[in-house]
């Protein structure tokens, strides 16, 4: 059974690949496309967003090395020299947020989130190439969030700074967040950049970062009266969340447990694991749909579900469910794995244009934003085929 799963995983990951190589490569100018619709139309004067750019240089990394294609690897390059070149601030460090369609430089400030992303693409590229270029870049990242953006005096790190590292008055990631100092998306993915630097290249100075961040998610982020992630903190991590959000509960719940396994500490990994089995629990419990999917998200000042179903969740769902069954061997993981990928296939790859739709077809007739976009790459959705071919690989093996 395995072997087919993997199979169709796999196929999949190389559908997803090939409509981008097919689709997004900017010729004109460079680089990837910064948006294309959901009819695939291509809106070739569209912004460049780091968040899109340093996750399609993760994913063609990841991918050329599970894979071995050529056509892979060179997608990888042309992500890191269009990076290298353009994304990268020479004079204040860091990486700007955004750039015009031919690459210069229309927003520059220095949001953490980006930083972080930016190691993660740098690190995978590093794995594929060995280039010390650009696991250098990599390191002046690590210690730039660092010495930056951490707050030395009550823990955690800052959102945002401006183009020269200044203060800001609106630190928000995006308008669907509050403008609060601290957030656990910022620390979800320093942490899974941390991880994956680690891993590439392993230190002392990055392992014990890590533990660090653990220990924020273990005794500031995670709330274990409900096992839900706080949302946004102050400074004093006071919490001042409004909702609940399913989506990045499952993708926590895994991207913990990698960090606590790439350390290979076993008592952290007995005090985490159960942490981690109970934070997927609840989310069994209460954010899977009729049709077993994984909810967005819970207003818990309005009382109110958001009713969408939105790729990236779906995504993060297989691998966080698939993750738990191969930390416990409990069945009931296996089932709501089996029941997210169903939901996929039906009601979220785009079977005609291809790739996946933003929102699923329940949706319908609104299909979603784009299909390439600032927010919107090959990085969940691939990351989730080849992690779920690993772990489904693993488990053959134990059998």
């Amino acid at each position: 059974m395995s072997e087919t799963l993997i199979s169709e995983f796999r196929k999949e990951l190389h559908e997803i690949a090939d409509w981008w190589l097919a689709n997004a490569v900017d010729i004109e100018n460079g680089g990837f496309i910064g948006e294309i619709g959901v009819d695939n139309q291509r809106v070739v004067d569209a912004s460049k967003g780091v968040i899109l750019n340093s996750r399609i240089l993760w994913f063609f990394s990841e991918a050329a090395l599970f894979s071995g294609r050529d056509e892979y690897r060179d997608a990888a390059v042309r992500a890191w020299e269009y990076f290298r070149d353009y994304f990268i601030d020479r004079e204040n460090g860091g990486v700007y947020w955004e750039l015009d369609a031919q690459g210069n430089c229309t927003e520059n400030r220095k949001q953490i989130y980006a930083q972080a992303f930016a190691i993660y693409g740098l690190s995978a590229y590093y794995k594929l190439t060995g280039s010390e270029e650009a696991i250098a870049e990599a390191d002046a990242l690590f210690e730039l969030i660092e010495s930056r953006a951490h707050d030395d005096q009550q823990g955690g790190y800052l959102e945002a700074f401006g183009g020269a590292w200044q203060s800001l008055e609106d630190v928000r990631l995006s308008d669907k967040d509050l403008n609060s100092p601290k957030s656990m998306n910022t620390h979800l993915h320093i942490l899974e950049a941390y991880t994956a630097f680690h891993l590439a290249k392993p230190s002392d100075k990055v392992a014990r970062s890590i533990k660090r961040c653990l220990t924020y998610f273990d005794e500031k982020i995670l709330n274990k009266e409900t096992w839900h992630l706080r949302m946004f903190q102050q400074m004093d991590w006071g919490d001042v969340s409004t909702s609940v959000s399913y989506g990045h509960d499952i993708e926590g719940s895994w991207l913990i447990w990698e960090a606590v396994e790439a350390l290979a500490d076993e008592p952290l990994a007995e005090h985490f694991k159960p942490i981690v089995i109970a934070m997927v629990e609840t989310i069994l419990k209460q954010g899977v749909g009729a049709n077993g999917e994984v909810l967005d998200a819970y207003n818990f000042e309005t009382d109110t579900l958001l009713e969408e179903r939105v790729w990236w969740v779906q995504a993060e769902a297989v691998v966080g469910f698939l993750s738990a069954h191969c930390m416990t061997d409990d069945k009931v993981f296996f089932e709501a794995f089996e029941e997210s990928w169903s939901f996929i296939k039906q009601h979220q790859k785009d079977h005609i244009n291809g790739e996946w739709h933003w929102l699923s077809t329940l949706d319908l007739p609104h299909k979603g934003d784009c299909k390439v976009g600032f927010w919107k790459a090959p990085y969940h959705n691939g990351r989730a085929m080849m992690e779920v071919c690993k772990m489904l690989a693993k488990l053959g093996s134990q059998a």
